[in-house]
């Protein structure tokens, strides 16, 4: 293993719902699982329009209501040097993932991106890879949302125990 962390950004529109909700998650069953000092997780947004922002009051109320904390989360943007110094890449969506795969192709990059409910089996049993986006929705789609992504979080990190 070399000194340098492994780097995951999860990644959505625009970075206020679905990829705080990942970042915080994964940041916290990776600690528990003994894997917070080897790995390091952010996340981004496709698009600059909430850079700076704090995540959407539904997302920080969804997480607090189930443990986490994500009142010092603000949003940045995924730019070419962002996704240049990351390993792993996990998007919400089949629009981020292209989106970010044609960043790639013009970036100095090894990142594997892949869809973050790929590492749900159940979503990938039901053929269910995409997160929606809670924007538009009620509370009860933030705790969907949330549901959804922390499933898949707890593959992620059986797949980082093999990676790290």
């Amino acid at each position: 293993m070399t000194a340098d962390p492994y780097r995951v950004c999860v990644v959505c529109s625009g970075n206020i719902c679905r990829s705080p909700m990942g970042e915080i998650v994964l940041r916290d069953l990776l600690a528990d699982a003994g894997l917070g000092d080897r790995v390091v997780v952010d996340s981004a947004g496709t698009g600059d329009w909430h850079v700076g922002d704090p995540a959407d009051r539904r997302t920080v109320r969804a997480l607090h209501e189930a443990g986490y904390d994500g009142a010092a989360h603000r949003a940045q943007h995924l730019t070419p040097p962002v996704l240049a110094e990351r390993d792993l890449v996990l998007v919400a969506d089949r629009g981020h993932l292209r989106e970010v795969e044609r960043m790639a192709r013009h970036t100095d990059t090894d990142a594997e991106i892949r869809l973050l409910r790929e590492f749900d089996p159940a979503a990938v049993a039901a053929d269910q890879l995409e997160v929606d986006d809670p924007y538009f929705g009620d509370e009860a789609d933030f705790r969907r949302c949330l549901e959804e992504v922390a499933a898949a979080c707890a593959g992620v990190v059986d797949h980082l125990r093999a990676e790290v």
